[in-house]
């Protein structure tokens, strides 16, 4: 039987693929969980339709990002911490503090699009990458200070 996939399959396919599977999976597990729909004239036509407007929105976010992106890159945080005589840090500075400046200076950020690949643990200057878009990275600049 013919499907087309509404969702991504594991080790099936991507959504809006058009997929053969045996009838028993199609009946009892695709399309009851509305994972895949029957491959008919109007459903692939349907299916062109969204493909379509899943390329414009994901054109519009891209460039959302993008200009978010130039913004961030004139940005620099400062982020006052305690620290010991050794510039070590009393704990550390995380994409969850990182989110909280950004918020701070007006950017609404969601934490797990900072990738940092490990917290901040001594004092300086860092440039933390922030993926704003499957294809659009930016880079803040983050100094660590004393905390007075």
């Amino acid at each position: 039987m013919e499907v087309i996939l509404r969702e991504d399959v594991a080790k099936l396919g991507h959504r809006g693929d058009i997929v053969t599977v045996k009838d028993g999976y199609a009946r009892n597990y695709l399309l009851p969980r509305k994972l895949a729909l029957e491959a008919t004239a109007s459903n692939r036509k349907q299916i062109e339709e969204m493909k379509a407007a899943a390329v414009r929105q994901r054109v519009v976010e891209k460039g959302g990002a993008e200009s978010l992106a130039a913004q961030l890159a004139a940005l620099t945080l400062v982020i006052p911490a305690k620290a010991g005589e050794s510039d070590q840090l009393f704990g550390s500075v995380t994409a969850m503090d990182i989110a909280a400046a950004l918020e701070a200076k007006g950017f609404h950020i969601d934490k797990r699009k900072v990738e940092l690949a490990e917290p901040l643990k001594t004092l300086g200057e860092y440039k933390v990458p922030l993926r704003l878009h499957a294809d659009v990275t930016a880079g803040v600049e983050v100094h660590v200070v004393r905390e007075e």
